[in-house]
């Protein structure tokens, strides 16, 4: 990870952005067009993704609790793979979670999320095969 100042040229922290996304998620990022994807990829990914104090692993932890709290399944999907492509958790560990969050989040959400875990699991294994 690096520094937690940005003293970077727009096209460094563009750049920067772009090597993180493709860290965090696993797969190649390239430009894109408009603010919003300029936002995230220079501030969210070159900035707050890149800060030392949080692992990656610990920054997908909180957001895949974001993600069930406010019933966000589909993006939850993209994590869970994530995480499992960058060898951050394990299938026991994202089962966990899901029964964690059963009891802060409420059941529907947590069972909602192990059903997306689910998803992604049978979708890596086909790939496998």
């Amino acid at each position: 990870m690096t520094s937690d100042t940005n003293t970077h040229s727009p096209s460094e922290s563009r750049q920067r952005g772009l090597a993180r996304m493709s860290e965090v998620y696993g797969w190649e990022f390239a430009d894109g067009p408009g603010e919003h994807f300029a936002l995230t990829a220079d501030h969210l990914f070159g900035d707050i993704w890149s800060r030392a104090v949080l692992t990656d692993r610990d920054r997908r932890l909180l957001l895949l609790g974001a993600l069930t709290a406010t019933g966000l399944f589909d993006v939850a999907e993209i994590q869970v793979g994530a995480a499992l492509r960058n060898n951050e958790l394990t299938e026991e560990q994202l089962r966990e979670i899901a029964i964690f969050l059963c009891h802060y989040v409420g059941w529907p959400a947590g069972t909602k999320l192990d059903s997306a875990i689910g998803t992604v699991l049978s979708q890596e294994r086909r790939k496998k095969s």
